[in-house]
């Protein structure tokens, strides 16, 4: 129980009336609910569709952004913001692309991939409400979740001593591969195989260029996994509602 609600303290701003200590083996466990926290924003997200409804789709799309904006207290749109300044000003190097990242300014580079990202997430949504498409949207913050499990497990943690390499040092390895293949077809049973594998295409982009500038993964580039294939999904998503 406490590591569900270490996950939902961490990745939302749902106010949560316990605190505690966690302990390092809580951090590791946390990640295996990762995805269901996901699905609980995207449950929140599907309540406030039906009730917002399908006329102005524009406007109540704005909507929608803002209450998952605000749920998640914009935790990984801050990750895909300092990614964005790394691998702009970085010039190849990872001391300097890891420098960067712990830099808490926002760069020109960074405030346009927010844009750009934010507003294919409010077009996509326009449409998604047009059409009412609860069960994509359901999947989507999910699917934007499980890229953190997924690289996790696929790739290694670069900065020594921070709260992602005590994640993954403690990540029952076994469970979370089970639980990552369970969500995903459990996404492919909601949504279609589509949505699937654009974000399996994502995770694998992000992978690469991660280990091809970092040699591998930081808490950054976890954040900016989430907004990129959110992001891409939804979009896919849209494409063929």
């Amino acid at each position: 129980m406490h590591s569900l609600l270490l996950a939902l303290q961490f990745l939302t701003r749902i106010p949560l009336p316990v605190y505690f200590e966690p302990s390092e083996r809580q951090w590791g466990h946390s990640v295996l609910f990762y995805p269901f926290v996901g699905l609980l924003i995207g449950l929140m997200l599907v309540l406030a569709l039906g009730l917002l409804g399908t006329e102005q789709p524009a406007l109540k799309a704005a909507m929608l952004l803002i209450l998952w904006v605000g749920i998640t207290g914009g935790l990984h749109l801050d990750g895909l913001a300092d990614c964005a300044d790394a691998w702009a000003g970085g010039m190849s190097s990872p001391e300097r692309s890891l420098a960067i990242m712990k830099d808490p300014a926002a760069g020109p580079i960074a405030v346009i991939w927010l844009i750009l990202v934010l507003m294919v997430k409010w077009a996509a949504l326009v449409e998604i409400v047009k059409q009412s498409d609860a069960e994509a949207l359901l999947m989507v913050p999910m699917l934007g979740r499980l890229a953190i499990m997924a690289l996790m497990l696929t790739a290694p943690y670069v900065r020594p001593g921070g709260l992602g390499e005590k994640m993954i040092v403690n990540l029952p390895v076994t469970l979370a591969r089970l639980s990552l293949a369970a969500w995903l077809i459990c996404a492919i049973w909601f949504a279609g195989w589509m949505p699937v594998l654009v974000a399996l295409l994502v995770w694998l982009a992000i992978r690469y260029l991660a280990l091809r500038r970092l040699g591998g993964v930081t808490g950054d580039v976890y954040g900016a996994a989430v907004e990129l294939s959110e992001a891409a999904v939804l979009a896919a998503v849209a494409m063929y509602v």
